[in-house]
């Protein structure tokens, strides 16, 4: 049985996007993939990210794990993204990224590859639905394969019962509401799981 490449692609500014990767990646691992976790490019300059602690501290908790490329999206089988909203998309940086990647689709390299994507926001309703659905926007023109969890565990409903991807919602101490960690290791075995039956069928 192949192996699966999995990325996951993040964008954090408060560290829980960041938190979200790396629980997915614990749990791809777990379920036998090959995993790369992955930033993209901050677009912000730096003296904004010097105002703001929560943020200056996750740019240094990030400092040593490599920027997403478009070799990376080659690279892998299925590919894990996780960005906070902005007005109900996705964050610039993440934006920015997909951005880069049309010499990719024109080479019809993105067809087929396993996507699912999560989100954050700091109120229930803030706009994560939104964001993941605006990130699988993206991933229709790509020809991608889109594995949302939708309701294949009970672990979903005590993250919010999000059937499109894992949602936080963020207190006001910055840190996430409840236990979201089931939801988000449940998501990325899934995303494995697709990709593997995928690869081995094809």
């Amino acid at each position: 049985m192949a192996k699966v490449n999995l990325a996951i692609v993040f964008y954090s500014m408060g560290g829980s996007n960041y938190q979200m990767a790396k629980w997915a990646a614990e749990a791809a691992k777990e379920a036998g993939a090959e995993v790369k976790l992955l930033k993209v490019a901050e677009l912000a300059p730096q003296s904004a990210i010097e105002e703001n602690p929560a943020w200056k501290a996750t740019v240094e908790a990030t400092k040593d794990i490599p920027v997403a490329t478009v070799d990376d999206l080659d690279w892998a089988d299925a590919i894990i993204f996780s960005t906070p909203t902005r007005f109900g998309v996705m964050a610039s940086q993440m934006k920015q990224f997909l951005d880069t990647t049309g010499g990719l689709w024109a080479q019809g390299k993105t067809v087929n590859k396993v996507v699912s994507a999560m989100s954050s926001a700091q109120n229930p309703h803030g706009g994560q639905e939104a964001t993941i659905l605006s990130l699988y926007t993206v991933m229709y023109h790509w020809g991608a394969l889109v594995a949302a969890p939708g309701y294949t565990d009970p672990v979903l409903f005590a993250a919010g019962g999000n059937p499109y991807g894992t949602s936080a919602t963020i207190g006001q101490d910055g840190k996430i509401v409840g236990d979201i960690e089931p939801a988000v290791k449940h998501q990325a075995k899934r995303t494995v799981s697709v990709a593997q039956t995928f690869k081995n069928g094809r």
